[in-house]
């Protein structure tokens, strides 16, 4: 094994000519190209996209770019040599310049049109055409697909500049929501939550844009001024990016038929989608009607499992438009998310999202995302009876799915093997009715305490007699539970031993993390990166991709902590009404 770990860890992509043989452009090749589109990609004013399934564009270079930060863990994945994140030919490329790459890269990148669902509602008046046809990857532009270790990649720049989608904005991301994003995709992923992945970023020395934020100290909700901030341009790796959002699209051409071609190009990319995403568990020899009804399973599997793990961590997407859901289930946009301090089943961190899309309510919208995305499947089963059965029972599968998910991540928070509901109704009363630190309460709660002193570092008001006795009365059933569980277990299972109170312990560590990426703790990070000083960030990213281990005692003094009392309902500390 240590022979195996040693070999997997040495580089063996050196240069981005090394990285260029590895290049493989299924989605250009596979798919239709818009035929209004320009082959050159000098395509970067908004227009409709009636057909096709991609625009080709070149991203816009930022000036002057300077190396940020790179995921070194994800460098390790793939093999590249970490000296690749600072030498030129890849700050080029990945800060916006394609112009100059090797062959067999290609000096066109693309963008993709989406379909918008909020909460389950088709929604075309949002684009500035009415019609719907200008929704899509405003500034993310794909720029490289890879097969790195038998494994395909595609690597997107986040504020690429303006795309046909970009609906009158600039198409530019600020270094403020780059870090954010750069951060928290490497924060999920050693999270175990299955998201996208961060490769680099870079920022501009010289290029700013004019954004709406808040003031220093702000009560508001909404921003309060206008403030200038540095252009950046972060790369986010995914085995694709489909998204719900664009097979809604295509479906409702279809439904609706829009063009000659609609049903043909829903076709293709639900089973490109297939290929990229599914095509361990979908046999290609399947007809299309049956991989379409496996594809709904298998992603609902996904989905449900995904966001019982978002509760997991305390995470809340914030947006969770259809457009914001990954069509591979995976974590995928971090716009306006955060973690949760106060535990609050009503926690949203986005001003514009509403009580739909908070904390506790994202099985919820997770499933009319599912509603939305079986929808734009069913054109391909019109004439397959049965097959559009079986997704019917699928889709009203759902909420059982999603609710036995759910009660399998509590029972694994609180170290049972199963869910027991007596025993988390009582909890859920009084962490409704005590402030307390969601991440700090189950990590000290894994400590599996002798009493309620441990747990008190979690609270953030003092408790009075009664809720003492009531935290205590219900700590105490707890212990004799896992107890208890472990010993039926033990018997049923007809093992020798039950589970000591240190493995039970050692298991609750492995689900309920230390350390959390909390809004405060992005703050001082990106205004540092700002000013140029990027060793708080790097410290962050250092810190935030152990978020398991038990880390130093100065770490754990600084990171380890309720949140500050000033930083209550501050502007963007307690929430955001954007992340651009």
């Amino acid at each position: 094994m240590k022979n195996r770990l040693a070999q997997k860890s040495t580089p063996t992509v050196l240069t981005l000519n090394d990285l260029a043989t590895l290049a493989n452009y299924s989605f250009m090749d596979t798919l239709k190209c818009d035929p209004e589109a320009k082959e050159n990609g000098a395509d970067h004013a908004p227009r409709q996209v009636f057909t096709g399934h991609y625009v080709p564009v070149n991203p816009t270079p930022i000036n002057e770019p300077e190396y940020v930060a790179h995921s070194k863990h994800f460098f390790h994945e793939l093999g590249f040599a970490d000296s690749m994140a600072e030498s030129g030919d890849f700050i080029r490329l990945f800060s916006g310049d394609i112009s100059r790459v090797p062959e067999p890269m290609r000096k066109v990148g693309w963008a993709c049109g989406y379909a918008l669902s909020i909460f389950g509602t088709e929604y075309t008046q949002q684009c500035p055409f009415q019609t719907g046809n200008g929704y899509g990857d405003g500034r993310a532009i794909s720029v490289l697909e890879a097969v790195i270790n038998g494994r395909r990649w595609e690597m997107q720049l986040k504020g690429g500049g303006r795309t046909p989608y970009c609906r009158g904005a600039d198409g530019r991301a600020v270094l403020r929501s780059s870090v954010r994003e750069f951060l928290a995709q490497e924060h999920m992923h050693a999270l175990n939550v299955s998201t996208s992945r961060s490769l680099s970023l870079y920022v501009s020395k010289t290029e700013k844009v004019q954004r709406p934020w808040y003031s220093e100290g702000s009560l508001s909700k909404e921003p309060d001024i206008l403030i200038e901030e540095p252009i950046a341009i972060s790369t986010r790796v995914a085995p694709s990016f489909l998204r719900v959002g664009q097979i809604e699209l295509f479906g409702r051409r279809a439904r609706n038929k829009e063009h000659p071609d609609a049903m043909e190009e829903l076709e293709k990319i639900v089973l490109h989608l297939i290929d990229r995403e599914y095509a361990d568990v979908i046999d290609k020899t399947l007809s299309t009607a049956e991989k379409v009804v496996l594809l709904a399973r298998e992603f609902r599997s996904r989905l449900t499992s995904l966001v019982a793990n978002w509760v997991r961590v305390g995470y809340c997407q914030g947006n969770f438009n259809s457009d914001n859901c990954a069509a591979g289930g995976f974590t995928l946009d971090y716009g306006p998310f955060g973690f949760c301090d106060v535990f609050n089943p009503r926690y949203q961190p986005w001003t514009g999202g509403g009580h739909h899309y908070s904390f506790l309510n994202q099985p919820v919208a997770a499933e009319r995302n599912f509603d939305m995305f079986c929808t734009a499947l069913q054109p391909l089963l019109a004439t397959h009876d049965s097959a559009l059965q079986q997704l019917d029972e699928i889709r009203s599968g759902f909420v059982k799915v999603m609710q036995d998910e759910m009660e399998k991540m509590w029972a694994a928070k609180l170290g049972l093997d199963t869910f027991n509901v007596e025993l988390f109704s009582e909890f859920a009363t009084l962490i409704m009715q005590t402030p307390v630190d969601y991440t700090i309460f189950f990590r000290e709660l894994s400590m599996v305490p002798d009493d309620i002193g441990p747990l008190k570092k979690s609270f953030y008001s003092h408790l009075n007699e009664e809720t003492d006795k009531r935290w205590s009365a219900w700590l105490t059933k707890w212990k004799v539970l896992i107890v208890n569980t472990s010993n039926t277990n033990a018997a049923l299972l007809k093992t020798e031993l039950p589970r000591s109170i240190e493995e039970i312990s050692k298991q609750m560590k492995l689900v309920n993390p230390k350390y959390s990426l909390r809004e405060w703790l992005l703050v001082p990070a990106y205004q540092q990166a700002a000013e140029g000083n990027y060793a708080p960030l790097r410290e962050l990213q250092d810190v935030m991709t152990q978020p398991y281990a038990e880390q130093a005692k100065d770490v754990e003094e600084k990171y380890y902590r309720l949140k500050p009392a000033e930083f209550s309902e501050v502007g963007g500390l307690s929430h955001l009404s954007c992340s651009s």
